[in-house]
């Protein structure tokens, strides 16, 4: 296993479970956000699941279980191309950095993944 293939993944399980965490509390930033971008409350539940699962996963692949991994690390490259998506669709450019930057962190884990 390589080191950045490690790192990289460990960031991302700790960046994704950070914002799971952070939806599950229903956290001011995470309801003004889902707020600008019409974003039913009643979804945060799901996409908090949806982000910790993938972290899960992720957690899995360094573990050895390397088709769970991958199949974390894609999921949530979509999950965060469904982010961007919402957020050009409300016009709301101001924090795209945020689901950009978890977006890279995914594809950077699915690539290495990969790479494995």
């Amino acid at each position: 296993m390589s080191v950045a293939y490690m790192v990289v993944t460990l960031v991302t399980i700790a960046a994704n479970a950070g914002i799971a965490a952070a939806d599950f509390a229903r956290a001011e930033f995470v309801l003004a956000n889902s707020a600008e971008v019409d974003l039913p409350r009643s979804w945060l539940p799901i996409l908090a699941t949806l982000k910790a699962a993938g972290a899960v996963g992720l957690a899995a692949g360094l573990l050895g279980f390397r088709v769970i991994g991958i199949a974390a690390a894609l999921g949530l490259v979509l999950f965060f191309v469904g982010a961007m998506a919402a957020h050009f669709r409300a016009r709301v450019f101001h924090n795209i950095a945020f689901p950009g930057a978890y977006l890279a962190m995914a594809v950077a884990s699915l690539g290495l993944a990969i790479a494995q």
